[in-house]
Parts: C-alpha cells; sequence; structure tokens
C-alpha cells in the first residue's frame, strides 16, 4: 500500500484483528454484490470505502425517483441512469483505489455462475425469492460464502451460508422452494428507510470478516430485526438433512 493507502485505511489498520495485513487481504479480495438497491447500497458504500479491492456489482434496473428513499447510493442526477453503473460512479467518487465491475443487465444463471466463481464472497442483496434461491444453488456448489439479507416495512433479517463448511445449512432449509411466484416488494408494500441501511451495513460487515477470516460470522443463525420495538432475535439454523439443495 502506498502512503495515501495507508492514511486512508488508517482507521482500520489501527484494529488489532485487521491491522497492515488484514487491510492487505481486502484489497485483495473481491466481492460479487447482486442488487444496488435498498441494501446493495449500504453493503456497496462500506466494502467500497473500507478498501476491498474489486466489486462486481448486478443490477439491471434503472434509478427511479421512489428509490432515493432508501437507495443512498444514488443520487438525484443518477434518475435514469443503471443502478450498477450509477453506483460505480458514486464509488469512485469515494475511493478511486478500487476496482468497480458493473453488470447492467439481467444476467442467466450460467453468467452469475462466472461471476460468483471469481469472487471471494458473494452478498445477496436482491428482493426476490428467485434469484435468492439461484444464488443458494450457486454458491452452493462453487462452495462460496454467501451473506443473505432481506428488509420490508419494518422488518428485516440477514444470515450467512458458508459453504466452506459442509455443516452450514443453505437458503433452502430456511425457506424450501415451493415454486410460489408470490412476492413482498417495496413498491406495493413499502420500506422503512433506515431498515435497509441497518440490514445493508450488518451484510458489509459480514463479508469483511469473512474476507478477512475474523470474528464470529452468522453461519448457523438468522437475525431478525423488528425496528418498530428496536429489538433483534437470534434464531439457531440447521442442516435440513433432506434439503433438495445441500441435503
Amino acid at each position: 500500500m502506498n502512503d495515501n493507502q495507508l492514511l486512508r485505511y488508517s482507521r482500520h489498520i489501527l484494529l488489532p484483528q485487521i491491522a497492515f495485513e488484514g487491510q492487505q487481504k481486502l484489497a485483495e479480495s473481491h466481492a460479487l454484490i447482486v442488487g444496488a438497491g435498498g441494501l446493495g447500497s449500504p453493503a456497496a458504500l462500506y466494502l467500497g470505502a473500507g478498501g476491498v479491492g474489486k466489486l462486481t456489482i448486478c443490477d439491471f434496473d434503472n434509478v427511479d425517483l421512489t428509490n432515493l428513499q432508501r437507495q443512498v447510493i444514488h443520487n438525484t442526477a443518477a434518475v435514469g441512469i443503471n443502478k450498477a453503473v450509477s453506483a460505480q460512479q458514486t464509488l469512485h467518487g469515494i475511493n478511486p483505489e478500487i476496482t468497480v465491475v458493473p453488470v447492467p443487465k439481467k444476467s442467466t444463471p450460467e453468467e452469475m455462475t462466472e461471476l460468483a466463481r471469481q469472487a471471494d464472497v458473494v452478498i445477496d442483496c436482491s428482493d426476490n425469492f428467485r434469484t435468492r434461491y439461484v444464488l443458494n444453488r450457486i454458491c452452493h456448489s462453487l462452495k462460496k460464502p454467501l451473506v443473505s439479507g432481506a428488509a420490508i416495512g419494518f422488518e428485516g433479517q440477514i444470515t450467512v451460508f458458508d459453504f466452506r463448511n459442509d455443516t452450514s445449512p443453505c437458503y433452502n432449509c430456511l425457506f424450501p422452494d415451493m415454486g410460489a411466484d408470490e412476492e413482498m416488494r417495496c413498491a406495493e408494500n413499502g420500506v422503512f428507510a433506515p431498515l435497509v441501511g441497518m440490514i445493508g451495513t450488518a451484510q458489509a460487515a459480514e463479508a469483511m470478516k469473512l474476507l478477512l477470516g475474523i470474528g464470529e460470522s452468522l453461519e448457523g443463525r438468522l437475525l431478525l430485526l423488528d425496528v418498530l420495538s428496536m429489538e433483534w432475535r437470534n434464531i439457531k439454523l440447521k442442516k435440513d438433512p433432506s434439503c433438495a439443495v445441500c441435503g
């Protein structure tokens, strides 16, 4: 790292759990973020500002005025621009030291598999079950750690599926794929703006911990947040022996 980088990341380097070696590890890491909306915005901002060297951001949607209430990586001037491209522009303004690769289209499962293959960690910031099931299968097949988050209304959840460990449960263990098409979307149901920030930053923290190999991840635990009561619940998850994906 050069002198500017040492200054930029000095508050990380002061932490003994990270130090110079950990920050260098982050600089050499690659995170795949699927979704640049409410969850992907804070996740990408903190991973980029924190020095994760390469971010690949997937989102086929364009920035809409209704997004700006919560999708903080975008600004008013970005309305009409693809979200992955808008995120790249914002992140380069915050940290020109990192590489940001936008994927401004709907990726096929084969294309997403290749993107995940190249990454060290995958962060699911999508807003639909179909994408979550596809990412779950891909990460399980590649043995890649998957940080999963969701938020709607005043309630959110986050967990980690670390497929480097054979004992890790998967998303299908938690929510078996029954082929239902019903989705809970912000456009129809609304979402409290700070909620997605809280879940998204927690996803960034879990992803960084996985990349650094520090602390205890949320593997085997589901955190549920009710913002109205400001209460976190911790639920233990176990691998389902009859799971169609990882059983």
